[in-house]
């Protein structure tokens, strides 16, 4: 379903406006721009809002990071030796 609205634009924007939309598909045109600019715009608040939570808990990541680091160098030696395949004694006749 589509409604009818009235719109004012500057003369500039409905000069780029013809330039680009085919004749009879001005609200085809407005439409997807419309809908691609508020994509964008989430796209760009959720971005800040991740932003400001990753320097908000930067600290107390690092101190968790600090905390755990001994244990899972212990796992990655341990994981790293039982990689290495141990040296078998051959007999020699």
């Amino acid at each position: 379903m589509s409604k009818r609205i009235n719109i004012v634009l500057p003369d500039k924007t409905v000069a780029v406006l013809d330039r680009l939309a085919a004749k009879g598909a001005r609200s085809r045109f407005i439409d997807q721009a419309v809908l691609h600019f508020v994509a964008e715009q989430g796209r760009h608040t959720l971005r800040d809002q991740l932003k400001a939570g990753y320097r908000a808990n930067a600290e107390r990541d690092l101190s968790i990071t600090a905390e755990w680091f001994p244990l899972e160098e212990e796992a990655w030696r341990t994981s790293e030796a039982a990689r290495v395949p141990k040296k078998t004694k051959t007999k020699r006749t």
